[in-house]
């Protein structure tokens, strides 16, 4: 038996699989394959007592990193004999494939993801293979490699089994988190940058760092031409990338306009500002986006932005969960097909998490992904900074010609342009309005309404006010379109805005029939709660188990004593669960009747004051 052959029949695969060619034995552009050694000094050194007898350094057949990917790993062990492929207890770490790759992912896994393969036979048509994953940090925990399959996949599908994976993506929204906290304070006491300036830096930069020029010299040109010379060339490298986005001009100047003030900023102008923000950001921010696009990136850190100030004082502006937004997804049943409009985007969360839903069902379907990234989506915001926001979302997602138009949702021009494609699906947050506002919420509500297809949905998230008082617009509305659900919404969801909401769900070009029932859901909790320092969270992991309660019950308009009922409503009836729904007496004690009623208590001078805390937005 010789294990050469095994060697040979592994690399031909990892050649089949993209990562090198006859050219590029090394790997081609952008990998780096290894063979019993590395030169990346954190495996160098994670593999220095890894020898499968414990004596000396480790070295298995491969070692496969990837430029941007700097959190995961691939190792490859071989073995000849396919009779060596796996011992019983996986101990036997020189004899045998299985055994050795695994004892390697113990060393790399403290600080890599790692995917080990186990290869054994030389023939082949015989050939065993076993792949795993191993988290990083888990075998330190006590949790064992997971067995994945049996062949060797491309990078992307490796990358993908280890970002979806429930606890790397807690872990990462955790690190995401601690950092943007870190970075706010960092740009508030040392580069005093304004609250609106904040996420707009942090967005120029995620753009200029995908710019392969800029991501490889920005550290050169800071240290041999200055803060000032940094500052231009981040600038240029957005306006490289924003060019190659195949953007009109006149969009491109409207979203690069909010970015004016980088070059002139006289503390980014100034020492090494500039150059440890953007340090900062490529090694603690940047990995994060490959493989995970569902994350609202920019718009997660805006939401701590302004959770950590208190909230936009200036604008009022606060933005919606991201777990409501995945939510609007599944009540719209979103497909691979649809085209979803938002009149009033914020940072686009809404149609991020709607592309993560028709990615999905695209099944890697080049020509369905192609028809999604061109036309699956239609965003309007009428203020600079947040259209820029949105933009370098969807640039950051490789989306740059999204269909997003600065410019005021009410402006009737746009009525033709937006019916011309064709949306199905609506979803809003609307600004959340005081009394002298020209447009209410449900103003809102009836333009995205009257932009759908016939038949189309339109979600809306807002004030309870609007479901609970009769308005002139609740009869407009009810004259075109169909009220079919109606759910109550935390009384915390948009925390620290105190803001009590309702979801609205609306079949467009439908005049509601009065006698037909209304679902009305009593989603009041989420499993949501408020821990120090992270804001609302889902820190006992119990909002998935709960969202597919609520979706089921919707889909099948289940009526549960405690959770939902029918209803007929008409404009002038109250828009909410509470008025109508009955109370499984069976599970409420003292306690239980008591904090109802203190709920109830703080609504009503909530309402009756009629004042509501500022604006939400994506």
């Amino acid at each position: 038996m010789n294990e050469t052959k095994t060697v040979s029949i592994t690399r031909k695969r990892l050649l089949q699989k993209g990562y090198l060619d006859a050219e590029h034995p090394l790997g081609i552009s952008g990998f780096h394959i290894e063979e019993q050694a590395s030169d990346n000094e954190r495996i160098r050194k994670l593999l220095a007592t890894a020898s499968k007898k414990g004596n000396a350094g480790g070295k298995p057949e491969f070692i496969i990193t990837r430029e941007n990917c700097m959190d995961t790993v691939i190792v490859v062990e071989c073995k000849a004999n396919i009779n060596k492929h796996e011992s019983a207890n996986r101990d036997k770490y020189a004899d045998y494939a299985v055994d050795g790759v695994l004892h390697y992912a113990s060393f790399l896994c403290r600080e890599f993801n790692v995917i080990a393969v186990a290869v054994s036979g030389d023939k082949e048509s015989l050939c065993k293979t076993d792949v795993f994953k191993i988290l990083k940090g888990s075998m330190k925990s006590g949790v064992e490699a997971q067995h994945i399959g049996d062949e060797i996949l491309c990078w992307e599908d490796f990358q993908q089994l280890i970002d979806n994976d429930p606890e790397t993506t807690r872990k990462k929204l955790h690190q995401i988190m601690e950092y943007s906290q870190n970075l706010h304070d960092f740009m508030r006491d040392e580069a005093e940058l304004t609250e609106q300036e904040k996420p707009l830096l942090v967005s120029a930069i995620l753009i200029g760092l995908s710019n392969k020029t800029f991501a490889k010299s920005y550290g050169t040109i800071a240290e041999a031409e200055g803060a000032h010379s940094l500052s231009q060339e981040l600038v240029g490298a957005v306006k490289r990338v924003l060019s190659s986005s195949n953007i009109p001009k006149d969009k491109m100047d409207n979203m690069f306009q909010p970015y004016g003030f980088i070059p002139v900023h006289q503390q980014l102008n100034e020492g090494d500002l500039l150059l440890t923000i953007i340090k900062g950001i490529d090694e603690n921010l940047r990995p994060f986006m490959t493989g995970h696009r569902e994350m609202d990136l920019v718009g997660q850190f805006y939401g701590e932005f302004l959770r950590y100030t208190g909230g936009d004082k200036k604008f009022g502006i606060v933005l919606t969960p991201r777990h409501v937004t995945e939510l609007f997804s599944e009540i719209a049943d979103v497909q691979v097909d649809s085209t979803v409009l938002d009149i009033c985007m914020g940072t686009g969360g809404f149609l991020i998490s709607s592309m993560v839903k028709m990615m999905g069902k695209a099944g890697g379907n080049s020509d369905k992904i192609q028809r999604i990234k061109q036309s699956g989506f239609v965003g309007i915001e009428q203020r600079s900074q947040m259209y820029a926001l949105a933009a370098a979302n969807m640039i950051l997602r490789d989306d740059g010609k999204s269909n997003l138009i600065l410019d005021s949702c009410f402006n009737d021009g746009l009525t033709e342009k937006i019916k011309s494609k064709h949306p199905t699906i609506g979803m809003i947050n609307p600004p959340y309005g005081k009394k002298n506002d020209k447009y209410s919420e449900l103003h809102f509500v009836s333009r995205m309404l009257s932009l759908l297809e016939n038949n189309g949905m339109g979600i809306a998230v807002v004030p309870m006010s609007c479901a609970v008082s009769y308005s002139p617009m609740k009869e407009e509305i009810l004259k075109h379109h169909a009220l079919l659900a109606v759910m109550s919404m935390p009384n915390q969801l948009f925390d620290p805005a105190g803001t009590v909401t309702c979801i609205m769900v609306f079949r467009a070009h439908n005049p509601h029939n009065p006698a037909v029932a209304t679902w009305f859901g009593y989603w009041k909790d989420d499993g949501f709660e408020i821990v120090r320092n992270q804001g609302r969270v889902d820190a006992k992991h119990l909002w998935k188990g709960i969202r597919d309660v609520w979706i089921d019950d919707y889909r099948n308009r289940r009526e549960v004593a405690g959770r939902s009922v029918l209803k007929s409503v008409s404009a002038h009836d109250e828009w909410c669960a509470e008025a109508y729904m009955e109370t499984d007496y069976s599970t409420l004690s003292r306690k239980d009747f008591e904090r109802e009623v203190k709920k109830y208590a703080v609504f009503k001078v909530i309402h009756e004051a009629d004042t509501v805390q500022g604006e939400t937005d994506e």
